[in-house]
């Protein structure tokens, strides 16, 4: 489902963040990104929809290269891949019929339809009783569901996720991972994620990569790198506790 190959990635005074990275994501699965702060978590997450655009290097997502896309169609396929954010980038003077509504009207869906889609995404989010709601008025859960349904507005087949549960409590994220999990089992959805919080990779994620300095040191199922004490995975668990 995702595919990407040596990518390559510097910032101005040679920073570099991403250094031949080849990470495979398969369809359905959720797969979560760990590493030291500065590893280039963000920026590996942001190359898929290309919001980063790689210095070299192939992002491929069910199958097309869009790196090679122009402009119009590049567009259309990031209507495939959803994403949400840890401080949830709601519009606060939208409702939160009119925040998820956003995409659709965008992509140039009609009005009736648009209503009865962000009718069926805050139910499937636990939010129905929401919709004329303002941002300001709910939980930091609650924004991030409204956020979470906000990036399945268009049914994409990729949700990426950049650090969406690190401005939570711990009681309301595991409300939003078990969410995230659903959806995945649910939809099909294929999860990529980034995190700091390995709790997160053991609660939802099938496999796991490290990030080191731009490089991917391992990636495997998670049981498997956790089972194995000289694992790059059981390094930053014994270095973070």
């Amino acid at each position: 489902m995702i595919e990407l190959h040596q990518l390559r990635k510097t910032y101005a005074g040679g920073v570099v963040a991403l250094d031949g990275v080849d990470l495979t994501v398969a369809a359905g699965e959720v797969f979560g990104v760990v590493g030291r702060s500065g590893a280039g978590k963000s920026t590996l997450l942001r190359t898929v929809n290309l919001l980063e655009r790689p210095d070299s290097g192939t992002v491929r997502v069910a199958g097309q290269d869009l790196t090679a896309l122009p402009a119009a169609r590049l567009r259309a396929a990031r209507h495939r891949i959803g994403m949400i954010f840890q401080h949830f980038n709601l519009l606060r003077g939208r409702t939160v019929a009119a925040n998820v509504a956003l995409p659709l009207t965008l992509a140039g869906v009609a009005r009736a339809q648009r209503r009865g889609r962000v009718a069926e995404l805050l139910d499937l989010v636990g939010l129905a009783d929401k919709a004329t709601e303002y941002p300001a008025r709910l939980s930091g859960g609650q924004r991030q569901r409204v956020a979470i349904a906000r990036a399945l507005a268009t049914r994409p087949d990729v949700l990426l996720s950049d650090e969406a549960t690190s401005a939570l409590d711990p009681y309301t994220t595991v409300e939003v991972l078990d969410l995230l999990r659903d959806l995945n089992q649910r939809l099909g959805l294929t999860v990529l994620l980034i995190t700091h919080d390995l709790g997160v990779v053991d609660r939802i994620c099938d496999r796991v990569g490290v990030l080191s300095e731009g490089r991917l040191l391992e990636a495997g199922p998670v049981a498997d790198l956790a089972a194995n004490p000289a694992s790059a995975l059981s390094k930053l668990r014994e270095a973070v506790r």
